[in-house]
């Protein structure tokens, strides 16, 4: 039997593309330190879920209940098993990005905050937000990883207490966020002990390789600028 034969050979196989090692151990190490802060993120709102569920079950109880107040209750539960949903699925776009997506930097450091801002504090780094709109989105996905590394690098790299201000600016090579840290006045906070391996600067330099950031110290803090996704004429 013969077979006809082929017009063209078979292409090889694609390489994959190369895997920077410092920057995954370094993403790695940030996900463990970011994991208190998703955990307690992902549970804030399943906690009111039970003690509404004890307050609707005495009602209930009751030789006559009032109808409208375990409405109200189940209409708490419903708010609450939403929000809780809503959590869950922001969790999860911080483990697998969404690469496409885009965000102005009031958003993101409006997210990235709400993340870690009580974590911080309770370590005694209050955050303090100079962010301004400024017209244009970056990618999102290098946003909150490149934010939220510098951020617990200057926290590693620091005794507490101090301040971290945040403020940003537009350039023409794209957006430029500064993040500067000051002495601050009272409590060291709770404990200033990361829960997993510190973030050396190293580590938010392969981070920001990675995702095409420009990172570089200035003074006490650090500057990065992030490049543009997208321009608007309106601040984003």
């Amino acid at each position: 039997m013969t077979f006809p034969a082929q017009s063209a050979q078979t292409p090889p196989p694609a390489t994959p593309p190369a895997i920077d090692a410092e920057a995954e151990a370094a993403r790695y190490a940030l996900l463990r330190r970011l994991a208190p802060s998703m955990r307690h993120h992902l549970v804030v709102n399943l906690q009111p879920i039970g003690m509404v569920y004890e307050v609707m079950d005495r009602r209930l109880r009751a030789p006559q209940p009032n109808l409208a107040d375990v409405h109200d209750g189940a209409h708490k539960i419903n708010t609450y098993a939403r929000a809780a949903l809503n959590s869950c699925l922001d969790v999860i776009t911080w483990l697998a990005p969404e690469e496409e997506a885009v965000i102005g930097v009031v958003d993101g450091v409006r997210e990235c905050l709400e993340l870690v801002a009580t974590s911080f504090s309770f370590r005694g780094f209050p955050l303090r937000n100079e962010v301004t709109p400024v017209p244009g989105r970056v990618r999102r996905a290098a946003f909150r990883t490149v934010l939220t590394g510098a951020l617990l690098h200057l926290s590693d790299a620091h005794p507490a207490p101090a301040e971290i201000a945040l403020s940003a600016s537009a350039a023409p090579s794209g957006l430029r966020l500064t993040l500067s840290i000051t002495p601050a006045v009272g409590e060291a906070g709770f404990s200033t002990a990361p829960t997993y391996r510190a973030l050396v600067l190293d580590d938010v330099q392969a981070l920001a390789r990675a995702e095409g950031v420009a990172l570089q110290p200035e003074g006490r803090g650090l500057r990065i600028t992030f490049p543009w996704a997208a321009r608007t004429s309106q601040a984003a």
